[in-house]
């Protein structure tokens, strides 16, 4: 009797599934909003693929770095190996495939077209494809020759009117086979929360780019670049409106721990200077250590990864939270970045929405200057957004001098050399803004569809599998463990022998009939170990001589 793999579908995922199972296309776009759960679809869906057709490799492009291991674990879970280590070369023959990156397909496209002929491809956050014409022309490059391609959006649009690759367009929108919103969701019930947006007032004054004096509350009415500077000045970290803000969001998160001791923070920032800046304001008003996660830290994601499953407070982030990262204890957030684009204001809440089993559904709180720009984006988060290639007139670029408030004056180009300073910031009082009605009660568990698919079998040389606490570990962390392994014993080797290290791997590698450790399985890997294991015995093993022994003469 064949094994088979036991998956649980909420409603929507169950009738995206289904449609997709019954498509011939050879792709299919799912719009799904963020908390939703694309990427247990995603996974149904290649478990789906493989069954059809065992041998197909497999390709998950993520967004970010961050999100490679991440996809991994899930796909571990589901019986799939992926390496989120891949770089161009060969992949071991023990890993039904990888997970990269967009900017990887830019800067490999050809090494990747060779492994995608006939695989199945996940494109997460497709408009990614978009982002530059270079993307886009790689990702056409590399999964052209596909045999199933998944592409996957939660914000599927873009400002720069790119057509993106394996998309349909209709009127020049981007048209899914599937789509499923936030106000869905909500209706659902079980699948995301709800967000609250306090909107925080106050005074700024400041040296505008030629160094005049200029000060504006966030009800007058302003310019665009007035604006822009306006809203930089107010999330100066040294100024008082910020620290207003941080301090309410601590009181709100310190509420919202006494019911749920884990829940936790998180305040995006605008750059690594300013978001270490803020961290230290709220050290100050915490009186513990807050953590950040900025792109320059090589540790960041680990440091993501560890907040995530620790029940420390608060974070402090640029980008590296802004889309995919799966937090869900986060209930509490200040938006305190110049970045106010609807698509990123739309990535950010959607770290907010993540709904676990057994939560009361009790709203998330995330705090807002109150700028017009993201009074309009929060005020219409449950509006459907499809991706838009119509050409643009030079008065649609955005909210428009009206939506801001602002007078008919025009925008001011900043100098070269700014001269932009940033001198005070009032807020007004921001506890006054929240209104968040506790709900402790716990809401109930939404309808699961049981789905039974064919378990995936594992491939040459992969069948090693280890569990920790009857949870096998995935296919990647084993491997990077074996790897770390086999080059402590070869330094060890090294140094008994005096040997080189290029020495010491080729002998290692016959010993253990591997051609390359980079394309090794897990099983090769085990007997490189041994072989190291055996021939460091061989060099500190102590011969005594026998009793009775005589010397030859």
């Amino acid at each position: 009797m064949s094994q088979s793999l036991t998956v649980s579908l909420r409603p929507w995922q169950k009738e995206a599934f289904d449609q997709l199972a019954l498509s011939a296309a050879r792709d299919f776009f799912v719009v799904a909003t963020p908390g939703a759960g694309k990427t247990t679809l995603a996974l149904t869906a290649i478990v789906h693929q493989l069954a059809q057709n065992p041998t197909d490799p497999v390709v998950v492009v993520s967004p970010t770095q961050h999100l490679k291991a991440q996809w991994a674990r899930a796909a571990g879970r589901f019986g799939l190996a992926l390496d989120p280590g891949w770089r161009p070369g060969p992949i071991p023959a023990d890993f039904h495939g990888i997970v990269t990156t967009y900017q990887q397909v830019a800067s490999n496209a050809e090494a990747l077209r060779s492994h995608a002929r006939n695989a199945v491809v996940v494109l997460d956050e497709i408009h990614h494809a978009g982002d530059e014409r270079t993307w886009g022309g790689a990702v056409l490059q590399a999964f052209q020759h596909a045999r199933f391609r998944l592409s996957l959006s939660g914000t599927p649009f873009r400002s720069d009117r790119c057509e993106i690759p394996f998309l349909q367009y209709q009127d020049f929108e981007a048209q899914p086979d599937f789509e499923y919103g936030y106000g869905e969701a909500l209706g659902d019930g079980g699948v995301v929360r709800p967000v609250v947006f306090p909107r925080v007032g106050g005074a700024m004054e400041w040296l505008d780019a030629t160094g005049t004096l200029q000060n504006a509350t966030f009800a007058d009415r302003v310019d665009r670049t007035t604006a822009s500077q306006r809203l930089r000045t107010a999330l100066a970290a040294n100024g008082d409106w910020l620290r207003t803000v941080l301090r309410a969001a601590d009181e709100q998160l310190s509420q919202t721990r006494q019911r749920f001791p884990s829940a936790a923070g998180l305040v995006i920032a605008m750059d690594q200077n300013h978001a270490r800046d803020v961290a230290a304001v709220l050290e100050r008003i915490r009186g513990r250590r807050v953590r950040v996660a900025t792109s320059d830290d090589p540790r960041a994601s680990s440091h993501i990864a560890s907040f995530a499953s620790s029940d420390d407070p608060w974070l402090v982030a640029v980008r590296m939270v802004s889309e995919g990262v799966d937090i869900p204890r986060l209930r509490v957030g200040v938006y305190a970045t110049t970045t106010t684009t609807e698509l990123f204001f739309r990535q950010a809440v959607g770290r907010f929405v993540r709904w676990m089993p057994g939560d009361a559904d009790e709203p998330a709180v995330l705090f807002l200057p109150d700028d017009a720009r993201l009074a309009r984006w929060a005020n219409t988060l449950t509006e459907v957004r499809r991706h838009d290639v119509a050409p643009r007139r030079d008065d649609d670029a955005g909210p428009t001098d009206e939506d801001l408030g602002a007078t008919l004056d025009a925008v001011r180009p900043e100098p070269q050399l700014s001269l932009f300073e940033a001198i005070s910031a009032t807020a007004d009082d921001a506890a006054e803004s929240v209104e968040v009605f506790a709900r402790s009660e716990v809401a109930p568990l939404p309808v699961q569809h049981v789905l039974d698919l064919p378990a995936v079998a594992p491939r040459v040389g992969g069948d090693a599998i280890e569990r920790q606490d009857d949870v096998a570990v995935p296919h990647f962390e084993q491997r990077q463990a074996l790897r770390a392994a086999n080059a402590e014993r070869a330094r060890t080797i090294v140094h008994l022998t005096g040997r080189s290290h290029a020495q010491v791997n080729i002998e290692l590698n016959r010993r253990s009939g591997i051609s390359a450790i980079d394309t090794a399985t897990l099983d090769a890997l085990a007997r490189r170990k041994k072989a190291a294991d055996t021939w460091i015995d061989e060099l500190t093993s102590v011969k005594t001589p026998r009793i009775g022994f005589q010397a030859d003469r």
